[in-house]
């Protein structure tokens, strides 16, 4: 366990290797939280200045992005060395302010991890296609053409286009599951697999108490390299990649989701146990994303949660869906942990993806809160801040240079972190900062809300405050989620308490039956709706209730 700047043991809201379960993680995008060098992009510096706003949302860990050195072609998820801290971010003594100052404020830290490729500027990469016989030709996922010249199989990359990028120094093709600079590791092979773990030891023992880990499920490729199948139009989903990507039209059986992937999650998990660190992992399937979640949660020998993306598709989640999903997380495997996500650096905002109104996102906030699992908060979703709609000209993302216009790329969830109403560019930066500042964001800036009591960062503040209060939303069993109409319900309980939780996501007020008990308003002040006293509630358009079992 690592100290806190004065040598004292950290002081932590959940103590002991179970600590994830339930716990509210807070994630941060370095380039867009703080700047200190007023370059225009955030560094760890400036991440260290403001941990103590995330401690005062009451949240239980810091899940910040890479910061590795990378030639930024994806933002930092090409990562060039794992073990060091490029330069526009700090040095590696600022990410051990981080750390001391996170731990000081209670906080746990966990970082990003890159696993399933690299950068092309990596060292490996760099010896592997020099030649087929060096000590590294076997450290990437190289193959043949094929007779005619084409590539090995018909894989596509998350970027557009075929996932083969072909090398003259080799005459063959390398795997790229996403940008062609991003070439995917060889797993197969031991020696990457001990590699990476040193990267994992690296940073375990400079005091990281977890890791959120990309794109777990690709790191195995199929060994024979089989062609994927067609998708079927109908069964096509474009939570993964915009429906602008062919990547939609293949059921991906063998670029991913390969069984060998268990075996190393269990060498993974058996690494952190001595630092009571842990996981999350980021399961990127459109078809069975949960079926593979609950694999490689359950057993308790894995990954200790995972995130899926039913809650980040485009399209809003209604009270049947939320319901049909824990039917499905329960058949595929009751003891899986997931950790919900309404937005993050990847996806539009939710206030804009699913073009909420403040009451429904208010509403949203308090049912990711209460469901049963952890929870992943991004940075500004605490002020309400919807997507910037960017000009051309701003775009930095490839994704969004590949697809423009129909898709515009992840840039508009990546602006700059608001602080400050007056001052310059929002409080993030005395430079331009490297995405613009939203003018609309500058009136939800950190100050602005701080005050007021009816703000969201305030409600923010009370939503999670309710889950701390009350263990049972943090680790507490339910008795499955249902569904009438517009309205999701559930109880919560553990031996020491019960919690009934109903959720109006419609647009229609609606009343509906309590469980049998005599049932007691909590949190008034989130919820709003009260239980009549003959066993029944009236919910109101987007409204909740919260009711504990009296005694």
């Amino acid at each position: 366990m690592s100290t806190s700047e004065s040598g004292s043991r950290p002081v932590f809201r959940r103590e002991g290797p179970d600590w994830w379960r339930g716990a509210v993680i807070y994630q941060i995008y370095p380039r867009s939280y703080q700047d200190s060098a007023g370059d225009g992009v955030g560094d760890l510096a400036g991440i260290a200045r403001r941990l103590p706003h995330i401690a005062s949302l009451g949240v239980d860990a810091v899940w910040i992005s890479p910061f590795f050195t990378s030639p930024m072609r994806d933002f930092g998820y090409d990562v060039a060395d794992y073990c060091d801290v490029d330069p526009m971010f700090g040095t590696l003594a600022d990410f051990d302010t981080v750390i001391a100052t996170a731990h000081g404020l209670g906080l746990r830290v966990m970082i990003d991890l890159v696993l399933s490729h690299s950068s092309d500027q990596h060292p490996w990469f760099k010896e592997s296609r020099q030649s087929r016989d060096n000590p590294k030709s076997d450290w990437y996922v190289w193959a043949d053409a094929k007779p005619d010249g084409t590539p090995p199989n018909n894989w596509m990359s998350l970027f557009g286009g075929s996932a083969w990028e072909w090398d003259g120094r080799r005459m063959q093709y390398f795997l790229h599951n996403f940008l062609t600079t991003q070439p995917d590791l060889n797993f197969h092979n031991p020696d990457v697999q001990e590699a990476l773990l040193d990267v994992e030891r690296f940073w375990l023992k400079r005091g990281v108490d977890g890791f959120r880990l990309d794109v777990v499920n690709f790191y195995f490729a199929d060994k024979y390299l089989r062609d994927n199948p067609a998708l079927p139009p109908e069964r096509r989903n474009d939570s993964i990649a915009p429906g602008v990507n062919p990547y939609n039209w293949q059921e991906h059986l063998y670029s991913k989701n390969q069984p060998e992937n268990l075996e190393f999650l269990k060498r993974f998990r058996a690494e952190m146990v001595p630092y009571e660190a842990a996981a999350v992992g980021e399961v990127g399937d459109a078809q069975k994303g949960l079926e593979i979640m609950a694999e490689y949660t359950s057993g308790g020998d894995k990954v200790q949660m995972c995130y899926p993306f039913e809650l980040l598709q485009p399209h809003r989640i209604t009270a049947q869906q939320t319901a049909a999903v824990f039917r499905r997380l329960g058949h595929a495997a009751p003891d899986a942990w997931p950790c919900w996500a309404l937005s993050n650096h990847d996806v539009e905002r939710h206030v804009t993806r699913w073009n909420l109104s403040q009451a429904a996102a208010r509403t949203y906030t308090v049912l990711t809160l209460c469901l049963r699992g952890s929870v992943c908060l991004y940075q500004g979703e605490e002020l309400g801040l919807a997507d910037v709609d960017l000009a051309f000209e701003d775009i930095r993302d490839p994704y969004g240079l590949q697809f423009w216009p129909e898709y515009k790329g992840r840039d508009g969830c990546r602006t700059p972190m608001v602080w400050d109403p007056d001052a310059p560019n929002g409080g993030f930066s005395e430079g331009k900062p490297w995405l613009p500042i939203g003018a609309e964001h500058l009136p939800k800036a950190v100050a602005a809300q701080e005050e007021d009591p009816a703000s969201m960062l305030n409600h923010y503040r009370r939503a999670i405050a309710l889950r701390q209060r009350h263990p049972v939303l943090a680790d507490g069993h339910h008795d499955g989620v249902h569904a009438v109409g517009d309205i999701v319900y559930f109880t919560r309980f553990d031996s020491d308490e019960a919690l009934f939780c109903a959720f109006n996501l419609g647009e229609t007020g609606s009343d509906m039956s309590l469980p049998q008990g005599n049932w007691v308003s909590v949190a008034q002040s989130i919820s709003g709706a009260e239980p009549d006293g003959t066993g029944s509630v009236h919910l109101a358009p987007w409204q909740c209730c919260l009711a504990r079992r009296a005694a």
